[in-house]
């Protein structure tokens, strides 16, 4: 079986993405499995850096086929701010694809990132305050918007609409901090919805294919080991 995981033994930091870049030259296909717009993958190609969020780090291999797992929380800003970046830098992005099933980051994740943050004091765990952990929470507690959400422009719009009023009711009542703009983040995001459409694939599907098929599988692990929360 051609496949190979690349994970981080230590918090982080260890290199994977100088290993990810490396082994994903000779990939047929690179799988994004967990985590979100924390992760930092750092690539230099002939003196130009680039720096990886959601992306793919086999981007930079214009053979690869790149998935975004379902393991991953997707933030659709840092994914279109990528896909602007790396278009503007002449890298090809037509090969890329994001699970129906991935967990979306919204602007609410990022408010009650850093007010439980804040709220720990000095036992502050050293969040990124990018909303990773509390889209988690919506996960597994079956809350939580998924990407094939916003494909049905009006049914996801009523479900972020009830998810924002949930949350504002969290951050007044719980932190008295200021509500969400419902009505600017319905806006934003269902632009997001019209704009992510083409990318959304059942990439179990993708993945299972390609290694019946014999073909190269990279599975890009995005933090490290000892940042399981089973540890």
């Amino acid at each position: 079986m051609n496949t190979l995981a690349i994970v981080g033994s230590q918090w982080g930091d260890e290199g994977k993405g100088k290993m990810i870049d490396y082994f994903g030259k000779k990939a047929d296909m690179v799988v994004r499995a967990q985590g979100g717009s924390n992760a930092g993958h750092s690539v230099v190609i002939d003196g130009k850096r680039y720096s990886l969020h959601l992306v793919p780090s086999g981007i930079l291999n214009p053979e690869a086929m790149n998935i975004v797992g379902n393991g991953v929380v997707f933030d659709p800003r840092v994914f279109f701010a990528e896909i602007r970046q790396l278009s503007e830098d002449g890298i090809a992005t037509d090969k890329i694809y994001v699970s129906d099933r991935a967990h979306v980051v919204f602007p609410y994740h990022y408010l009650l990132d850093e007010l439980y943050e804040a709220g720990r004091g000095k036992e502050d765990i050293g969040t990124t305050k990018k909303g990773i952990g509390p889209c988690y929470m919506d996960k597994v507690q079956r809350s939580g918007l998924r990407t094939c959400d916003m494909l049905d422009r009006k049914k996801f719009a009523q479900k972020l609409s009830d998810q924002i009023d949930a949350k504002n009711e969290i951050l007044e009542k719980l932190f008295n901090a200021p509500p969400l703009d419902k009505e600017a983040t319905l806006t934003e995001y269902l632009g997001y919805a019209e704009m992510l459409a083409p990318y959304i694939h059942d990439t179990g599907v993708l993945v299972y294919e390609a290694i019946c098929a014999g073909k190269k599988v990279l599975f890009e692990g995005a933090q490290g080991s000892l940042l399981d929360i089973d540890l």
